[in-house]
């Protein structure tokens, strides 16, 4: 384990725990695929035995937070579907606020189709307004050539998030920016994308805790979207080795993280404190 800035006090392990809010990824911090990391089940039971406001925000957008819970529950973790936010459900928010019922040429999973349909959006493959990509494991050629199409004719480009890759049991893949750049380089547009780093998404999950950012903290795996994210929010920062980011990897960048931690079980105190007489 390391942490940074341990001459500082404010930034201890103990001043890290006595924090009111945690945000959490999930891919790479909380599991691998279908394995669930070490120390996990630690981390959680801190989370709620201290009465902590925590929200797991993830950038995947395949999956609804029900899905993600009932994952979670086969892993055997018992979490409340209230605790988490993704990217999809960031995107469907946004586009409702933009263009109120609009519709959408969608390349992505029923977690991103589902937080559309919930947002008054319809699914549109000959004239939509927006062309809409999120991680998806049905990705063909025919649909970045109708994507192509769609945007060139005027639809608009949103990305659910600007991840290139994600970790999987076996190693990384692509993740949604990565799927997008075809659509991308055809164009000559540039997608915007919502999801970490994105402080639309950022300001939500605040909103959702009730903290303010001096009383939350961010955990993650990845430099540039969930450390980077903390910096520019005013929250302070947690890189976990566990996911995609390397020690090595991290100083490449010209910003840090406050902790470096092996995982999430390093922030649970190894054993509960005694209960007072």
């Amino acid at each position: 384990m390391t942490v940074t800035n341990l001459e500082q006090h404010a930034y201890t392990l103990e001043a890290l725990r006595k924090k009111k809010g945690f945000i959490c990824d999930m891919d790479g911090v909380i599991y691998h695929g279908n394995l669930l990391l070490p120390g996990v089940r630690e981390f959680v039971d801190f989370l709620k035995r201290e009465n902590k406001k925590f929200l797991f925000l993830t950038n995947s957008s395949e999956r609804a937070p029900k899905e993600l819970q009932q994952k979670l529950e086969r892993l055997g973790l018992e979490v409340d579907e209230k605790h988490f936010y993704t990217s999809a459900l960031s995107t469907a928010a946004f586009l409702k606020q933009q263009c109120p019922g609009g519709s959408a040429y969608v390349i992505g999973e029923p977690g991103l189709v589902g937080a559309l349909y919930e947002a008054g959006f319809t699914m549109n493959e000959v004239n939509p307004d927006y062309v809409v990509m999120g991680e998806t494991h049905a990705y063909s050629f025919e649909k970045i050539e109708r994507a192509v199409q769609l945007v060139r004719a005027g639809a608009k480009l949103i990305g659910t998030n600007p991840d290139l890759t994600g970790p999987v049991e076996g190693g990384i893949v692509p993740a949604c920016k990565a799927l997008m750049s075809p659509i991308e380089l055809a164009t000559g547009r540039q997608a915007y994308y919502l999801g970490k780093p994105n402080p639309l998404m950022m300001r939500h999950g605040l909103s959702l805790l009730g903290v303010s950012p001096e009383e939350c903290a961010i955990i993650g795996d990845r430099m540039d979207t969930d450390i980077v994210a903390g910096v520019e929010c005013g929250i302070d920062t947690v890189l976990v080795l566990s996911g995609v980011t390397t020690e090595h990897e991290m100083r490449k960048f010209p910003y840090r993280p406050r902790y470096v931690l092996s995982g999430v079980g390093d922030i649970a105190p190894k054993s509960a404190p005694a209960k007072k007489k």
